[in-house]
């Protein structure tokens, strides 16, 4: 580290005050491009879905493919920082990620974009960790929560403009532009990388790469999702089914064994010892699967049910993404004033309410009413998303935050992968079953009938998140006595 911290005082003694502002805008560039990609493809998948003849419970590989590999990468993260340095890693990634984004954008067969979108998200999280790395190491103690608040803001307004970019591409130009619009930013990042992040501490004693961890994790986590996925179209009786499924969850178990022997793992499983971890990890799946699916659904329910087009849906999903990114402050603040799992209960009850509304709309309700709806449960995951992770990270000692912070980012991109994957199934198969009772019926009226129960299925899955939420205010409860 010591030999980091002189790289560090050099650029601060070449560069002056302004270095610690100019290395955040470097992180900035590399995760917000990352981030925009994550979502800005959502506003696309119809036009994805005509051109290349897919169901639901196919093209949401897009989603799901980018937020799954995105698990992966966080866990390489540690071991990619310390191989290469932070520049280095830096580098490597948004090289590779401009790479696969140019194969997704000309992609002409199905599974080849979707192997660019698994390549996408297994970069992006190479490269979203780097920020925190960085911020810590230019910025003092009582400076890093500005530099964080001031960082998180502009990572969170990238989704909120992303579906809005996204449309006007796709009705202007081709669901290709997605891949290439954050490609300029890519480029800039890298060069400003080159001059202002610390290079590789060759102090350091090489780290092991779990290779049998990753090996165990990905195989489990691919496995699961296929079988979910492929569960309707197959048959839950198919011989390949029955073996990937229960497969997959051998994987994770043995995923999980090897952790706890392995000096070195890519997770910390002590974390879950303290009281209310488990909770709060099952909180963050909740609120990944309440973030991703909702973000993937509602521009598809636009499209696909109120008829509007791909720049409509995304400008009437701008205002909610808007009040999401600007909630995040105020939660921060109320967070410091009352206990986390009371705003995150507030949070909970909007987002019920939302999808209460979504489910309930109908083809004649006025789209006025659902951009508010939509809006109401921006806010709500917006208050549930800081004291989350505050809360989580406060059960911990102060050795475990680290693994502690990055078990919890799992948690969330796992629920969001989750999430999207049985959505998709749900509206495919409610759609279905719907067109079959009655033929007469509109597309549009078997659309609603399947997004419907997509929304009623992410509001039992908050409903039952009740339970988690106690168990993690019982834990903090005990941290205080």
């Amino acid at each position: 580290m010591a030999a980091v911290e002189a790289q560090v005082q050099a650029l601060f003694a070449l560069h002056g005050p302004r270095y610690r502002w100019l290395a955040t805008i470097t992180v900035m560039l590399g995760t917000m491009s990352v981030v925009l990609a994550s979502t800005i493809i959502n506003v696309a998948i119809p036009t994805i879905m005509v051109e290349f003849q897919l169901a639901q419970d196919q093209v949401h590989w897009l989603a799901t493919g980018f937020l799954a590999a995105m698990t992966v990468g966080m866990l390489l993260n540690a071991w990619c920082a310390q191989r290469f340095g932070a520049r280095g890693a830096y580098l490597l990634a948004m090289g590779l990620f401009i790479a696969v984004s140019i194969i997704g954008a000309f992609s002409e067969q199905f599974p080849l974009l979707v192997a660019a979108r698994i390549g996408q998200g297994l970069l992006a999280g190479l490269i979203q960790p780097l920020a925190m790395i960085t911020i810590f190491q230019v910025f003092p103690l009582n400076r890093r929560g500005q530099a964080m608040g001031i960082y998180g803001l502009g990572v969170v307004l990238g989704p909120a403009i992303a579906p809005a970019i996204g449309g006007v591409l796709v009705d202007t130009l081709s669901w290709r532009a997605v891949f290439l619009v954050v490609l300029p930013a890519c480029v800039i990042g890298m060069a400003m990388a080159w001059r202002y992040l610390p290079g590789k501490d060759r102090q350091l004693a090489p780290v092991r790469l779990d290779r049998a961890g990753v090996l165990l994790l990905a195989m489990g986590i691919t496995a699961v999702l296929w079988g979910l996925a492929n569960g309707h179209r197959r048959g839950w009786g198919d011989p390949l089914l029955l073996v990937t499924l229960p497969g997959g969850i051998v994987s994770l178990v043995l995923f999980a064994f090897w952790q706890r022997r392995n000096p070195q793992p890519l997770m910390d499983l002590r974390v879950f010892r303290y009281p209310g971890f488990t909770g709060s990890f099952l909180m963050s799946m909740v609120i990944g699967a309440g973030v991703f699916a909702s973000t993937y659904v509602t521009p598809l329910y636009f499209q696909q049910v109120l008829g509007e087009s791909a720049a409509s849906a995304g400008l009437m999903l701008m205002p909610a993404g808007l009040a999401m990114a600007f909630t995040f402050p105020v939660a921060g603040h109320l967070t410091d004033r009352f206990s986390e799992t009371r705003i995150m209960m507030a949070g909970l009850v909007l987002f019920v309410l939302n999808m209460v509304l979504m489910a309930g709309a109908t083809l004649t309700t006025s789209a006025v009413w659902l951009v508010w709806w939509t809006l109401l449960g921006r806010v709500g995951l917006g208050l549930m998303m800081p004291p989350s992770s505050t809360g989580a990270l406060g059960l911990l000692p102060p050795a475990l935050i680290p693994q502690g912070s990055g078990i919890f980012n799992f948690a969330r991109q796992i629920g969001g992968a989750l999430g999207v994957n049985l959505c998709a199934l749900c509206i495919q198969f409610f759609s279905d079953r719907y067109g079959q009772t009655d033929p007469a019926a509109s597309l549009a009226q078997a659309f609603e009938y399947g997004f419907d129960r997509a929304f009623w299925l992410l509001l039992i899955v908050f409903l039952l998140a009740l339970w988690p939420l106690h168990v993690m205010r019982q834990g903090l409860i005990r941290k205080l006595l």
